[in-house]
């Protein structure tokens, strides 16, 4: 980028950059999404109750995997720091022992899944949803470690500004979701019903389908030879997984906390009765599609920002590649905003044929609409914080926000005085922008520190 550019320039050119890098991720996560949606389309058309269980038992599956999902974070800012840098050489190394700790906190995440069915009663779950939950955890436990390897490989494509593969994997095992989600349902071709419990099987197979071509092709591929990558093998080095704890533990932590202020929510609504957690299910799920869009544009700032320090950019390219990011984002958001409120009857309807269930749903949709702009503020802000490598701060704002603001009063609310869902929602909202404004005030507190020339950041809180 020529130095003679000017601010308006450069930072078109970084807008551009940005969306160009943020494109497939930003499709590859609506396709992660679509997962969810297709899981809810063929739960709810098998019944109430079991898109009610798909709904819990989705709800305690995500919860425990956002842990090493998001420690798993630590791996874009690190290669693309090392890659601004001029250290690629340093990569496949980084790359080995990262999957060393996928693998590690996969077996971990089986274990604890195994076990999660038992607290369904005393987590106060209405009896009549609590078989088909359990026969969804069953299904889905199995492919836990492959999600691990999975998240492990992308990120390092993602790092690496190779962004495609992120899009080419996730339709890829959308389209296997499908057929073989009906079938594994519904039955078919000699197979029995196995209702919930087969969604859960069918995305077990599906995740260990898109790890193993994930990893052909990163062995196979020219643009991943000079890494070698699998070159050689390399036992546990306990410095190179520490560090990667040091920065990915805290984004771990922080998107376990944010995820679990939704799934938390899932689950006190699940002890309301089938129909509000079916409502609650459709919403929620409709919502997380839109947030993969400010959630890829996030994971692509992470790499930008990292880049940017990398190579010695300073404050000012720190700071051109978060804003870039967020300008991004307010497009975005408002689109999807405008979509909730003018749709929301309409999106509700695609899910169930239940009248009572879509209302709600419907009415929850509105909800969904205002926290479009704080949500995608705040995963923007926590995404350039992760280019920086600073987590541990941000991890402890996040749990103000999330906990001390958006479960205290949705709880509050939605049960203390009886609002239900839509006081749950209300909740969310308010966590939401607590966290945009303390996330976006920390980087610009964080940028400040970045060196001009020596592409670190000086310690400090």
């Amino acid at each position: 980028m020529p130095s003679s550019a000017s601010p308006r320039a450069r930072f078109g050119r970084e807008v551009r950059t940005t969306a160009v890098l943020a494109g497939p991720l930003v499709v590859g996560h609506v396709a992660t999404g679509l997962i969810g949606f297709v899981d809810s389309m063929i739960a709810g058309r098998h019944g109430t109750a079991t898109l009610a269980a798909v709904s819990i038992g989705t709800a305690m599956f995500w919860l425990p995997i956002m842990v090493p999902m998001g420690t798993l974070m630590a791996l874009p800012p690190s290669v693309s720091q090392l890659d601004g840098g001029g250290r690629r050489h340093e990569i496949g190394a980084l790359f080995r022992q990262s999957l060393w700790l996928a693998a590690a906190l996969g077996l971990l995440l089986f274990a604890f899944m195994t076990l999660s069915v038992h607290a369904l009663a005393p987590l106060g779950i209405v009896e009549g949803i609590r078989p088909g939950a359990a026969a969804f955890l069953h299904g889905i436990r199995w492919g836990v470690p492959a999600l691990t390897l999975y998240y492990c490989m992308r990120y390092l494509s993602d790092g690496l500004h190779w962004t495609l593969p992120t899009m080419v994997f996730g339709f890829g095992g959308l389209l296997l979701l499908v057929p073989l989600g009906i079938l594994l349902t519904f039955g078919g071709l000699g197979l029995p019903e196995f209702g919930a419990g087969g969604i859960g099987a069918a995305s077990a197979i599906m995740m260990w389908t898109q790890t193993i071509a994930f990893a052909l092709y990163l062995r196979r591929a020219r643009r991943f030879a000079d890494l070698g990558l699998f070159a050689r093998f390399d036992p546990p080095r306990w410095a190179s997984i520490r560090e990667l704890l040091r920065v990915g533990l805290p984004i771990g932590v922080t998107v376990a906390m944010e995820g679990s202020l939704f799934i938390v929510t899932a689950l006190l609504i699940g002890r309301l009765g089938e129909v509000p957690a079916a409502a609650h299910q459709i919403a929620i799920n409709v919502a997380a599609l839109c947030f993969m869009v400010p959630f890829g544009l996030a994971e692509a700032t992470t790499v930008r920002v990292g880049h940017a320090i990398g190579g010695g950019l300073g404050v000012a390219g720190a700071r051109r590649a978060a804003f870039a990011g967020l300008a991004l984002v307010l497009a975005t958001q408002s689109l999807t905003g405008v979509a909730l409120l003018t749709g929301n009857e309409l999106i509700a309807g695609l899910y169930t044929g239940d009248a009572t269930v879509a209302a709600l749903a419907a009415s929850l949709l509105l909800l969904a609409a205002a926290f479009q702009f704080p949500d995608g503020i705040q995963v923007l802000s926590a995404g350039a914080l992760r280019g920086l490598k600073d987590t541990r701060v941000p991890m402890l704002l996040a749990a103000l926000a999330y906990w001390g603001v958006g479960m205290a009063l949705g709880a509050g609310l939605g049960l203390g005085l009886g609002w239900g869902p839509r006081g749950m929602w209300i909740g969310l909202i308010a966590g939401l922008a607590v966290a945009a404004l303390l996330l976006g005030l920390r980087f610009l507190r964080s940028s400040r520190r970045v060196a001009p020339t020596s592409g670190t950041v000086t310690s400090g809180a």
